[in-house]
């Protein structure tokens, strides 16, 4: 167990009982001593830094003002969450947080009774906390406040618009709270506004209300939908005198804010007052991302997730890279800069990743050309169809576990029609620290079934180059090009830019006793498996890059189904349905008989850890390849 910091309050919080035991006026040192917790594990183990330093004052006031775990809160986009975290009796395994086998990186309700709903991704929240709102209601249980925290970024996902939408109609005393922090919304000054804001959250105002609407209903003056006309009137009133107007108000969702999200006394007051109001709200606040760290107030981008660093000075801590190879992201970012200046065709889509997938090249070379949508996967896809429709060429990228979201998306917007869009499937196969919620290994599986995709996956950096200029040519349709995050194999990544025959795969190495077939960078690894094989068993090993799981190179494979009794296929995606999936198929349809073995994800979600040792588990690192080669051998 790592030697625990000692603070004055937050070392006697073991749960949110003993926090709302404290007196309201120790919350701003609660608040203090939680972000010093923050900013002194994050230093030492990496972590999702900016977004929990945010909203530190909220999570404090949220545990303070609810009754947890039996009310709810639902975050969105669980990196900003680590304040929960500690403050709910995870405060002393902190330290384990990412590590395999230790605090998982995201809320999830089988870590602990207050992670009420799984949130790697955004935009559910609303969603979620209206169904467990209606859940309660069902359930006679009155008095269940549920709340929904969901950040501006994910607020322009459509999921939270559906959410939105059903809140407005459903019956429902959901708290919705929209956690600003870019200033998307201007900052509510002046006394007047002020005035509204305490008017409208006071416990006073309210009984008012809702005792001139009780004898309104009484005397048949008032019923359902006179009530909503009345709401909508209201709000209309109260956009005028605050010189703003907003979508909530307009969907009958109570609005109140903004509120300074930083004022930890004030957000408890407020919530408090508004938290038994029926029907659906939402809490407005102003919060900073990085807040109480300089470095990240000023640079939130690169203080996201900034690895390590040096709490005192600021100061990142990065290893020398000279002489390494590249990140796959940077090849991806480079190439598609050099094939835009060639080719005025090609535009770039990303919903909300443009540094992660390094977008941010061609954005700074061609504002023109390139184009961040928000968190908002499903249409990027559509909107990067639209564009192929009329005759550009969109290289539309999305992380892999992200693309599940956009689905429909691609069968119908881009598939049905054979648009010439190049889907980049960044991140894709075993992710490592961040978990089950963002492991990219289902994507060969589910659009493998999709007709008219061509399906690629590079073997190394001169690969994906290649890979990328074949999808721009003319004609070629639908293009998806997955691969994975970090480093690859070759520091002279720079090579001709040259097409591949789309559906032709490549012999890597003859052999006579046994095939593995392989697809993407995992290939790298096989290969040294099979030359401590080779010396270890006295036996000779063919490995074959399939490159393309569609079209297959179905002469290849009649190759192989001719010549081998044994066939070990390897991926890093789900094995249902899956490349050995596919090779399966091939073999059974035509009449072969090899002995196949697979390797790759098996049926279960995998957990949290550095990549290397994820692989390990799946048996898909060298030592897993060389086992199954060595009992291979001897059948």
């Amino acid at each position: 167990m790592e030697q625990q910091t000692s603070y004055k309050l937050l070392n006697k919080i073991d749960s949110p009982d003993d926090l709302r035991k404290l007196p309201a006026e120790d919350l701003p040192e609660v608040c203090t001593e939680l972000r010093e917790k923050i900013i002194d594990e994050l230093s030492r183990n990496p972590g999702h830094f900016g977004s929990s330093l945010g909203v530190v004052e909220l999570t404090v006031a949220l545990h303070y003002a609810f009754n947890t775990p039996y009310d709810r809160i639902v975050w969105d986009v669980g990196h900003q969450a680590y304040g929960h975290k500690i403050l709910t009796g995870r405060r002393d395994r902190f330290y384990t947080n990412r590590k395999l086998n230790g605090i998982r990186p995201f809320p999830s309700p089988e870590e602990s009774e207050y992670d009420t709903f799984t949130c790697g991704h955004a935009s559910n929240s609303i969603s979620a906390a209206l169904g467990m709102a209606v859940a309660a209601a069902r359930k006679g249980e009155e008095n269940r406040h549920v709340v929904a925290v969901i950040g501006d970024g994910s607020m322009s996902g459509g999921l939270a618009f559906e959410g939105l939408n059903n809140a407005s109609s459903t019956p429902n005393n959901l708290l919705i709270i929209l956690n600003d922090n870019n200033m998307a919304i201007d900052r509510s000054v002046g006394g007047m506004k002020q005035y509204l804001l305490n008017l409208h959250t006071s416990v006073g105002y309210n009984r008012l209300r809702k005792a001139i609407a009780g004898k309104l209903y009484k005397w048949g003056i008032l019923n359902d939908e006179r009530s909503k006309s009345l709401l909508r009137f209201n709000n209309s009133l109260k956009s005028m005198l605050m010189q703003q107007q907003n979508i909530f108000e307009g969907m009958n969702i109570r609005y109140f804010g903004p509120v300074d999200g930083h004022d930890v006394l004030t957000l408890t007051k407020v919530l408090r007052e508004i938290k038994d109001m029926k029907g659906p709200k939402l809490l407005h606040i102003h919060t900073q991302k990085g807040r109480g760290f300089k470095q990240a107030e000023e640079d939130p981008t690169i203080w996201h997730a900034p690895g390590m660093f040096d709490k005192d000075t600021g100061e990142r801590i990065t290893s020398d890279t000279t002489g390494m190879p590249p990140l796959f992201q940077e090849v991806f970012g480079k190439t598609l800069v050099e094939l835009a200046r060639q080719n005025d065709k090609i535009v770039g889509v990303t919903p909300a990743m443009p540094t992660g997938c390094s977008m941010n090249l061609l954005m700074q070379e061609m504002p023109d050309r390139a184009f961040d949508v928000g968190i908002a996967e499903g249409h990027a896809v559509t909107f990067s169809g639209g564009m192929a429709k009329d005759g550009l060429l969109p290289f539309c990228n999305i992380y892999s576990s992200f693309m599940q979201r956009a689905y429909d998306n691609v069968i119908h917007d881009v598939a049905i029609q054979k648009l010439n869009v190049v889907l980049c499937l960044d991140r894709a196969g075993l992710v490592g620290e961040d978990g089950p919620t963002h492991h990219g290994v289902f994507d060969l599986a589910y659009m493998r079934s999709i007709p008219n995709l061509t399906i690629a996956s590079p073997y190394n950096e001169h690969e994906l180059r290649r890979l990328m200029y074949t999808a721009q040519l003319p004609d070629m349709g639908p293009f998806v090009i997955r691969y994975p995050r970090g480093r690859g194999v070759l520091t002279d990544w720079h090579c001709p830019l040259e097409p591949v025959e789309v559906g032709k795969g490549r012999v890597l190495k003859e052999g006579t006793d046994i095939a593995v077939i392989t697809i993407g960078p995992i290939g790298n690894i096989a290969k040294e498996a099979i030359q401590k094989a080779e010396k270890i068993l006295s036996c000779s090993i063919a490995h074959y890059d399939l490159r393309f799981l569609k079209p297959l190179d179905e002469a290849m494979l009649h190759q192989i189904g001719k010549k081998f009794h044994r066939i070990l296929t390897i991926e890093d995606g789900v094995l249902k349905g899956g490349m050995g999936s596919a090779i399966l198929e091939f073999m059974a349809d035509n009449q072969y008989t090899p002995m196949v073995k697979r390797l790759g994800i098996e049926d279960k979600f995998i957990q949290h850890g550095p990549v290397k040792d994820l692989y390990a588990l799946c048996h898909i690192d060298e030592a897993g390849i060389l086992h199954a080669l060595t009992n291979m051998t001897n059948l």
